[in-house]
């Protein structure tokens, strides 16, 4: 599950930088979307049991 777990923390990562952007842009759209995605993707690391925390800050 290496890769897996390793694209799922890259997800998790970029959506963070999106969101992010988003919320410095103070872009609406843009952090609903961001906020959706990066909860999409904590969702999947939860049920695979893949540790994000490492990737926070």
């Amino acid at each position: 599950m290496g890769g897996f777990a390793e694209a799922v923390r890259e997800r998790v990562r970029r959506a963070r930088e999106v969101l992010e952007a988003a919320l410095e842009a103070k872009d609406v759209y843009e952090v609903s979307l961001a906020q959706g995605e990066l909860e999409d993707a904590l969702r999947l690391a939860r049920k695979h049991g893949i540790d994000v925390r490492a990737e926070e800050g």
